[in-house]
C-alpha cells in the first residue's frame, strides 16, 4: 500500500472565521489525534492533500505529517469534510496510526457491469455501499470491486460473495445483503372515470324527502 509524505503546520487560529480566512490562502484545517496524545491542530496544503489521495490506496492512504518539520506521524484520515457543491475540503480529521498494529477502516464497494436482468427490464438496487475491515495500515483496499453483470431478476449477491484477502477481515455479516436486481413496481391503475349521469343521478337521490310517516319525517316534528 503506497504511503505519502504531507506537510502540516501547528498553530493555527481555531474557529470559523479562523478557518474561512486560513481557506483563502489554499489551506486545509485540520485536526490529528489518537494514540493516547491530546488533539493537535493543523493546517495542510489544499492541494498535496487532494493529490494524496489520488493514490491507488484513494483515501485509506497512509499519510506520512511532515508536522512543524519533524518527522513523518504516521497516521489515516478518518473524516472528510466535503464542500456540498464546490469542488473543495473543508476540514480533516486524521488519525496516528502503528502501521504494525490492524485497526478498523470503512472500503468502499464499487458495482461494475451490467447485470443481464436490467438488460431484461430489472433494476440494480444495492443495499451497501461499503463493509467494515480490520487490516494492517499499510493493507486496507482502496476498494471492492463487485462484478454483477451476471445477475439476473431476483438474483443478489451478500457480503460473502466480496474477493477474500488473507491480510483483510470483512467484520460484516457474510449474509448481509450487498444488491440485488428486482422488478420494477407497477405502477398503481387509474381510477376509472365517472360515467357521464352518475353523479347527477346520485346528487338527486340525496336531495330526495323521506317518504311520509318515515321514521325521518316523524324525528323532524319532535321538538
Amino acid at each position: 500500500m503506497a504511503q505519502v509524505n504531507l506537510k502540516a503546520d501547528t498553530g493555527r487560529a481555531t474557529g470559523s472565521r479562523a478557518a474561512r480566512r486560513l481557506r483563502k490562502t489554499g489551506q486545509v484545517p485540520a485536526v490529528v489525534y489518537g494514540r493516547g496524545t491530546d488533539p493537535t491542530h493543523v493546517a495542510v496544503d489544499h492541494h498535496d492533500l487532494t493529490q494524496a489521495f489520488h493514490t491507488p490506496a484513494g483515501a485509506n492512504v497512509v499519510i506520512n505529517l511532515e508536522i512543524d518539520g519533524a518527522g513523518g506521524v504516521p497516521t489515516l484520515v478518518r473524516e472528510i469534510d466535503r464542500h456540498p457543491f464546490k469542488p473543495f475540503i473543508r476540514h480533516v480529521d486524521f488519525v496516528r496510526v502503528d502501521l504494525t498494529v490492524k485497526v478498523l477502516a470503512e472500503v468502499a464497494i464499487h458495482y461494475v457491469g451490467s447485470p443481464i436482468g436490467v438488460k431484461e427490464g430489472g433494476i440494480l438496487v444495492p443495499a451497501r455501499n461499503d463493509v467494515t475491515v480490520e487490516a494492517l495500515p499499510t493493507e486496507i483496499p482502496s476498494a471492492f470491486e463487485v462484478d454483477v453483470s451476471q445477475l439476473q431478476i431476483n438474483d443478489s449477491l451478500h457480503v460473502s460473495d466480496l474477493p477474500r484477502n488473507e491480510n483483510v477481515t470483512i467484520l460484516d455479516s457474510p449474509e448481509e445483503l450487498l444488491v440485488s436486481v428486482s422488478i420494477p413496481a407497477a405502477e398503481p391503475e387509474p381510477e376509472p372515470e365517472p360515467v357521464e349521469g352518475e353523479e347527477g343521478e346520485g346528487a338527486e337521490a340525496e336531495g330526495e324527502e323521506a317518504p311520509a310517516g318515515s321514521e325521518e319525517d316523524s324525528d323532524s316534528g319532535e321538538e
